[in-house]
């Protein structure tokens, strides 16, 4: 029985993989997700490794601690003989069962391979561990919880095998005072140390502003509250190699970048003339604001510039952080025996993405994949693929047929257009991880209004704000679109940004920046702010919260031709000028000046078809309560009335039953209805600007 039992364990354990034997040799049993593959239904099968299938002394539990190490070494060694085809071909029969495994309601506990390799190649602080998430939680759970930090690893020899990027770990682990390291713009920022006095002097040193005129961006206007300005003009022609992209990206940005560009893709044609000038001065971590931005003609082309920006910026931060690693392996330094390994911010998330809806997150990450992926025959693994994109993709089939809009308010308007989500991204080299915890990945995309449930307001006990705390990059996509949702949220969110967190989370000190410990984040992080227009609400968010010591990017270009012109009603345009005193008293001198000077006018019942366009929905409810308060013929329609009313106001107008129709821009923006009847009503502009053009 003795030789029947070995024999039946030796052929147990030569039929499992490489993969199989490390879960079986840490737990003691198969994996249960091997077992629901197989197709037998057949209870997990518990054994134990034998002494020779270990390759280490039976010893007593006393004895063995000391020699853990060195077994495991012999274990890995008698692995060894695995061949790299075998090993290729085990990821990829993984990546298919997780694909499999995706139909089911158990997806999210799968765990990819280059996600297990990752976590035990070495032992991290947890702001920068990228843990399994066994539990299957999404980003919209509190992001309070971190997960168990993996046990050390010390294979010096094959720790290329486990790092999350490969390529660079020589470089990095090598001459840090290299000619190229030295000129990277990412370490040059990064290693860049402000001086107490250069701070204290911010609040008090005048602005300095420097007016070029580029190309393509026209008038851009550089500013800095630091002594030193520097500007620059773009070069006519662009070196990818000049860029420092980090592998895979000088490979994969030319395919993925290749429906803008026109004629053979040659290394010099590699960005369209905007997005060379956008990413010169992305790639220089300057504070940019284009107020250019449109969904109809390139919404698409400056979203694929800044995913190339934030996945390099993401892969630099990683390299770093591993190369680190390694260094302080192989020198045998103790934590905090040198200051050249501060390389971290105090939680992991370095970028954070706001868009207004699913359908743009969903198009960030899909370029993310493309990114990484490129031209390559192997492609990466996405974990929580499939959910991802069943709960942000769109079904073309909900929506209605016969709707006849815009073709800007159907580029807008286009996919899942939900306001309301989270999600966190870890990124690998040839995986990423969907709804990865806040604390455990590096980029976050979200809606300002997802974020606003996380972070609270004063008082609330449930919330959180710490995973805002080391952003470096912030971009701001679609800012116009956020005056249309709740600009209150933006404005909490920027409140909060690059505070000191109240929790540890299990940072290692002497890792994190000196810069980040001081509380002078806020002077390292760039953003980036794309809208459609010139607002005063987002260039007061510009000016106020980008204090970025590199300094602050505009494009101010003056409109040449105006909206009023695109107008084919032939009817007269009345601008009346209204003063005030202050800021603080505008609101109450405008409602005051249209009810005492423009109302009368539209009383007589010559005017009995006015509408009234309303931007402010406060402005709204107010001049609606006076109307019913002075007992006018008036209806009104705003982005929470329902259809119903909406079919009825429209109605009881059109019939000239209601001498006046109180209509908001958020309904226009929303709704954007079709005007069906003949007439033309006269227009009246309480003096709000008009944004919807």
């Amino acid at each position: 029985m003795g030789k029947r039992g070995s024999r039946s364990q030796s052929q147990l354990l030569s039929n499992l993989t490489k993969k199989q034997k490390k879960h079986l040799r840490d737990f003691g049993e198969e994996h249960p997700f091997y077992d629901r593959v197989s197709g037998k239904e057949a209870k997990p099968q518990i054994c134990q490794l034998s002494e020779s299938s270990d390759g280490s002394n039976s010893e007593s539990e006393s004895e063995s601690e000391p020699e853990q190490v060195s077994g495991y070494h012999k274990l890995l060694a008698s692995l060894k003989n695995v061949s790299e085809e075998e090993e290729e071909e085990e990821e990829e029969e993984d990546s298919v069962v997780d694909d499999a495994e995706m139909n089911n309601e158990s997806a999210d506990d799968d765990v990819s391979v280059e996600e297990e390799t990752a976590t035990a190649s070495t032992k991290m602080p947890e702001n920068v561990t990228l843990s399994a998430d066994p539990e299957g939680q999404d980003g919209d759970e509190p992001p309070g919880t971190s997960d168990k930090s993996p046990e050390e690893f010390t294979d010096a020899k094959h720790e290329s095998l486990f790092s999350l990027e490969t390529n660079f770990l020589e470089e990095e682990s090598g001459d840090n005072c290299s000619p190229k390291v030295s000129q990277d713009p990412f370490v040059q920022h990064v290693n860049k140390e402000l001086k107490e006095k250069e701070i204290q002097a911010v609040v008090t040193n005048p602005k300095t502003t420097h007016q070029l005129k580029w190309p393509i961006l026209g008038q851009i206007v550089f500013s800095s509250k630091f002594q030193k300005l520097e500007t620059f003009k773009p070069p006519k022609d662009i070196d990818l190699k000049s860029l420092h992209l980090q592998k895979p990206l000088e490979s994969t940005w030319t395919k993925t970048n290749s429906q803008f560009l026109s004629g053979p893709p040659k290394s010099n044609s590699s960005f369209t003339p905007l997005q060379k000038e956008l990413f010169l001065i992305m790639n220089s971590y300057r504070d940019l604001f284009y107020p250019e931005r449109t969904a109809l003609k390139n919404g698409e082309e400056i979203r694929h510039v800044y995913c190339l920006h934030v996945i390099n910026h993401v892969l630099k931060a990683n390299a770093q952080v591993l190369g680190n690693n390694s260094r302080r392996r192989s020198q045998k330094l103790g934590v905090g025996d040198d200051d050249d390994f501060r390389d971290q911010g105090l939680t992991r998330p370095k970028v954070l993405i706001l868009v207004p809806f699913r359908e743009a997150a969903l198009r960030v990450v899909q370029l993310f994949i493309s990114l990484l992926e490129g031209d390559s025959k192997k492609k990466i693994i996405v974990s929580n693929k499939k959910r991802f994109q069943g709960e942000y993709g769109s079904d073309p089939e909900e929506r209605p047929p016969n709707l006849k809009r815009p073709e800007d308010y159907e580029a807008v308007f286009m996919g899942n257009i939900d306001d309301h989500f989270r999600i966190g991204v870890a990124i690998l080299q040839r995986s990423i991880r969907l709804y990865a915890p806040f604390y455990s990945s590096d980029i976050l995309i979200a809606s300002p209004l997802g974020l606003r449930t996380i972070i609270g307001g004063e008082g609330e006990k449930k919330r959180d704000f710490d995973f805002l705390s080391s952003i470096e990059l912030l971009i701001i996509d679609q800012a116009d679109i956020y005056l249309m949702q709740n600009w209150e949220h933006v404005l909490h969110l920027m409140n909060h940004m690059n505070l000191l967190p109240l929790d540890s989370h299990g940072v290692d000190f002497s890792r994190v920046r000196m810069w980040s410990l001081n509380n002078w984040s806020k002077y390292y992080r760039q953003t980036l702010l794309f809208g459609a227009l010139q607002d005063a609400q987002i260039n007061s968010v510009f000016n106020k919260y980008c204090v970025n010591l590199q300094g602050q990017v505009a494009v101010r270009n003056v409109p040449l031709t105006g909206s009023i012109s695109h107008v084919l009603v032939q009817l007269p345009h009345v601008f009346q000028r209204m003063e005030a005193e202050n800021l603080a008293s505008v609101i109450d001198s405008r409602f005051n000046f249209f009810v005492n000077k423009i109302l009368p006018q539209y009383r007589d019942a010559v005017m009995s078809h006015t509408l009234i366009y309303v931007p402010s929905y406060f402005d709204f409810v107010r001049l609606r309560n006076y109307f019913k308060k002075e007992e006018l013929n008036f209806t009104h329609i705003c982005e929470y009335t329902q259809k119903s009313g909406v079919s009825r106001a429209r109605h009881f107008f059109l019939k000239g039953e209601k001498q006046f129709l109180l209509l908001t821009e958020r309904f226009h923006f929303y709704k954007r209805k079709v005007r069906e009847e003949s007439q033309s009503p006269a227009w009246v502009q309480q003096g709000w600007p008009d944004m919807t053009s």
